[in-house]
C-alpha cells in the first residue's frame, strides 16, 4: 500500500507577490507610494511583487497593511491518496 499526500492551497511567495502586485495596480499607487508608507526599501518591494528574496514576516505584514489586505494562517489541507 502506497501513501502520497498532496497538499492544497499552499501559497508561495511568487504567488503573494502577484497579489500585492495586483492589489496596488486596483488602486492605483505606484511602487515608490507603497514603500514610503509602509516603511520598506522599494528596492525590497519590488523583490517581493517579483516573488524573490525572503522578507521578514514584518516587512511583510508592512507592505500588506499599507495596501489593505491581511495576512492569514489557518491549518493545511491534506488528502491522502491509497493505492
Amino acid at each position: 500500500m502506497q501513501r502520497k499526500s498532496q497538499y492544497i492551497g499552499i501559497m508561495d511567495l511568487k504567488e503573494i507577490g502577484h497579489i500585492i502586485k495586483e492589489r496596488r495596480a486596483t488602486l492605483v499607487v505606484n511602487q515608490r507610494t507603497v514603500s514610503e508608507l509602509s516603511g520598506v526599501a522599494v528596492n525590497t518591494l519590488v523583490a517581493i511583487e517579483r516573488g524573490e528574496g525572503n522578507p521578514q514576516i514584518t516587512t511583510l505584514l508592512n507592505i500588506l497593511e499599507t495596501i489593505g489586505l491581511q495576512l492569514g494562517v489557518k491549518p493545511k489541507v491534506i488528502e491522502f491518496e491509497t493505492r
